[in-house]
């Protein structure tokens, strides 16, 4: 048996706070534990990636405990922001970073400091893992990293039922944290620009990681004539999340980054199009079907006018409905598990561990 120390954010597992990074970092502890790791778990609080000087010395202290040669998994989110808790320890421990989205890129990020402080963090790790190949791709041009210190492993998604959908197509949703990154405004006002037409759509996802922000959205809506067609029904898991997709017949994404998109590869396991932001890894998810049909339609980021041109393509051509929807049932045969995303990980924390 191998032992992985793993540095997780400690709001891990709450369910009012759910992300695709949290999700990521579960399913690979798990499934390094079904591998026969040790999996030795260490939740830092802090809000991260601004946890303020409560959050890093809880971090460096955290990470002093470890011992001298161990593997140490980070979270990418707590690890880019904190090169003076990590850098000094590298010399000891073999640091892997995973890294969900680089630093620099969100829309809110300082470029110059945030990239300074992740290229000192991922320069003294032994490995770096990301999500996609955009996104290692992006850490390569970034800083120079050595391509052989650098590897993808994909997220996984796990077998979900069919959607059934319905004729008119009209039932839209979006999972998303409501925060500035998920281009919720984005999409408001491209449903409006379609608000003539029969549609409804369901905004599923944590109010509070932006409170501020969330409740600018919502006024938006009202502002728009949107109220009681767009709802914000706040975070939802397990079985309601479940009866959120099978009870819709579109997912809609107006990201303004994503390194992978794993809300689309959900939606495909459910055999749901999608339509989204061509942002990151967003296409790599998509995928295509067999005669190379993408599953869903691709609009450029921040721009609602082809959000709602998409959407009245959608809900005005049965045959591209048809068309999609085969293509998303094809895509779901070839996607990935969990157990996949594991081994790629393992493979990683082995190759440090030499």
């Amino acid at each position: 048996m191998t032992d992985v120390h793993v540095v997780v954010p400690k709001d891990i597992d709450d369910p009012a706070r759910p992300s695709g990074g949290n999700t990521y970092d579960r399913r690979v502890c798990r499934g390094l534990a079904v591998l026969g790791w040790a999996v030795h778990e260490h939740a830092v609080p802090g809000r991260w990636p601004r946890p303020g000087e409560a959050g890093r010395a809880a971090l460096a202290r955290a990470v002093r405990r470890i011992p001298d040669g161990a593997v140490v998994l980070l979270d990418g989110l707590i690890a880019s922001t904190a090169p003076e808790a990590l850098v000094p320890q590298a010399r000891r421990l073999r640091q892997v970073v995973l890294v969900h989205m680089p630093l620099g890129h969100r829309p809110r990020d300082g470029e110059g400091a945030a990239r300074a402080c992740e290229r000192e963090v991922l320069v003294a790790a032994a490995a770096v893992v990301t999500t996609s190949a955009w996104a290692r791709r992006r850490l390569e041009e970034l800083y120079a990293l050595p391509a052989d210190r650098v590897h993808v492993s994909e997220p996984g998604v796990d077998a979900a039922r069919l959607a059934p959908g319905t004729a008119a197509g009209d039932a839209l949703l979006c999972v998303a944290s409501v925060t500035p990154d998920k281009g919720h405004d984005v999409l408001l006002d491209g449903l409006a620009l379609a608000k003539d037409l029969s549609w409804r759509c369901a905004c599923v996802g944590s109010l509070v990681r932006d409170p501020a922000f969330a409740e600018r959205v919502r006024r938006r809506a009202r502002q728009n004539g949107l109220s009681g067609r767009a709802r914000f029904d706040g975070p939802r898991t397990g079985p309601e999340l479940e009866r959120a997709y099978a009870a819709a017949d579109l997912v809609v994404l107006a990201s303004h980054a994503e390194t992978y998109g794993m809300i689309v590869t959900e939606a495909l396991a459910r055999g749901l199009p999608v339509l989204a932001s061509d942002v990151g890894g967003v296409s790599e998810a998509l995928g295509h079907g067999h005669d190379g049909t993408r599953p869903g339609l691709l609009v450029p980021p921040g721009e609602p006018a082809a959000v709602g041109a998409a959407l009245r393509a959608w809900l005005g051509d049965a045959e591209l409905r048809a068309r999609l929807r085969r293509a998303a049932r094809e895509r779901r045969a070839s996607l990935r598990g969990w157990p996949a995303t594991a081994c790629d990980v393992a493979g990683v924390l082995a190759g440090a561990a030499r």
